[in-house]
């Protein structure tokens, strides 16, 4: 009696197979035909939904599952590169401060009080920067009564963006490295040359098609690399020494053959400045 049962069953399982393959077939050679009556449709198109839902959740599970690991993967060696770095940060940070302490107490042993990397730095915001002169100038909302002086180098996102040209009792003006007129303030840089000499120069120009800053007045002929650092050379009195403005992208001849002009890409991006920071030589 057991075994009828179970044969019958098999049949039974096996007659609903064939319908439902039947039906999928049919709906499937029927989809566009316009008289195919909407009820085989329907139903058609549900016990193929059913079957693709049957065998689309194991292989969705299983691909989930991957794409799960290979995050958790990504997550950790992110997390490892993240720790290496705040390594270096911290290592970088004792580095600095045990050589700021060197530093001082090699000037008090040679009787120095301030040299031109001394200098103590004012933070303002930008109050307007006009369309006729975005290139040129900007407004900052700190003025006299702040201790903001007349060409004080300004810095921005961790470069030098220009200095400051005019000064009222709560604003300043400050005109930019951009700016290529031939009136500009200029500062005075330095790179490190081949063999460990040191080139100096004057920022001359603003190519604005390639947005870089161009070392002119030369004489140094020592080879100078691409991807070499830029800093002011402290040269005036009014600048700091060692103020971050970019890095060498390309080196030229001059107009006349005769000295290096330099390509430099500014560290900071003169079109989008939102806060700025003024240095000030501590006297």
């Amino acid at each position: 009696m057991r075994k009828f049962f179970s044969n019958r069953r098999l049949v039974f399982i096996v007659v609903v197979l064939v319908v439902a393959f039947g039906l999928m077939g049919g709906s499937v050679a029927l989809r566009n035909r316009r008289q195919t009556p909407p009820l085989i449709q329907q139903f058609g198109n549900d016990i193929v939904g059913m079957v693709d839902g049957v065998v689309a959740y194991p292989v969705n599970a299983a691909q989930s599952g991957v794409n799960s690991f290979t995050d958790l993967l990504n997550t950790y060696s992110e997390n490892k590169k993240l720790k290496q770095q705040v390594s270096e940060l911290a290592q970088a940070k004792v580095r600095d401060q045990t050589l700021a302490k060197e530093n001082r107490e090699l000037k008090k042993e040679l009787k120095v009080n301030k040299s031109m990397t001394d200098y103590s730095t004012i933070s303002a915001a930008v109050l307007s920067r006009t369309p006729s002169s975005w290139q040129k100038q900007l407004i900052i909302n700190k003025g006299q009564t702040s201790g903001i002086k007349k060409n004080m180098p300004v810095m921005s996102a961790g470069g030098l963006i220009g200095r400051i040209t005019e000064v009222n009792k709560t604003n300043s003006k400050v005109e930019l490295l951009s700016n290529t007129s031939e009136s500009a303030n200029r500062f005075a840089i330095q790179i490190s040359g081949s063999g460990g000499k040191t080139v100096n120069g004057i920022i001359t120009d603003y190519d604005s098609q390639s947005n870089s800053l161009v070392m002119g007045q030369v004489t140094s002929k020592a080879k100078i690399k691409k991807g070499t650092k830029v800093t002011t050379s402290g040269m005036g009195g009014v600048t700091p020494k060692g103020l971050y403005v970019g890095r060498v992208t390309k080196v030229t001849k001059d107009d006349y053959g005769l000295a290096q002009k330099v390509y430099i890409k500014p560290a900071a991006n003169f079109n989008d400045v939102n806060i700025v920071t003024v240095a000030e030589l501590d006297s």
